[in-house]
């Protein structure tokens, strides 16, 4: 990722798959809004489910 994701600008305190807290190694930018994980397995299952469900949206 070419930008520095900031965990000050993250929109969650907990991670959304397990319920710990957010890391800062751990975020993605996602419809213009930085989201945070409790480690970078957490953050990469969930760019696979989303880009998943974007292009079925998208219809590609």
């Amino acid at each position: 990722m070419s930008e520095t994701l900031d965990l000050a600008n993250c929109v969650n305190a907990v991670c959304p798959w397990s319920g710990d807290p957010v890391s800062g190694d751990s975020l993605t930018l996602y419809r213009g809004k930085v989201v945070g994980f409790c480690n970078p397995g957490c953050r990469d299952k969930f760019e696979k489910a989303t880009s998943s469900f974007d292009a079925a949206i998208d219809g590609n």
